[in-house]
């Protein structure tokens, strides 16, 4: 997956930070590509309240990768800026594969969170 990314302006490829329920979810607008692309851990912190979301994806990743799972293969990584700052690679999603990642975590939480998604992506 190739993504195409500028300096920040809002429609111009800008790191977007939305909340859901209080916690930040990293979105990242490619303008070339007329797509959203989500943080991946962003949306499992959302999903599951766990305090390491990191450990939490990679475990997911690796289990969706031995059943065969498409979603974990689909991925992009963008340097997005974390708390302390800096930029890190970050596994990053478009809005059909996040809602196939959200689809596999176990939480009473996605149909809330794919409908905030879905919005956000309607909106352009």
């Amino acid at each position: 997956m190739q993504i195409n990314l500028k300096t920040p302006d809002i429609m111009a490829n800008e790191l977007v930070i939305k909340l859901f329920e209080g916690k930040q979810v990293r979105i990242v607008w490619d303008e070339e590509q007329e797509k959203f692309y989500f943080s991946v851990v962003d949306v499992i912190e959302v999903l599951t309240d766990s305090p390491r979301p990191r450990k939490y994806w990679n475990a997911l990743k690796t289990k969706l990768k031995a059943e065969g799972n498409e979603s974990s293969q689909n991925l992009g990584q963008l340097k997005l800026q974390a708390s302390d700052g800096k930029k890190y690679l970050t596994d990053v999603a478009d809005i059909e594969e996040i809602l196939r990642i959200i689809q596999t975590v176990p939480s009473p939480k996605p149909s809330l969170l794919s409908v905030g998604l879905l919005k956000l992506e309607l909106n352009v």
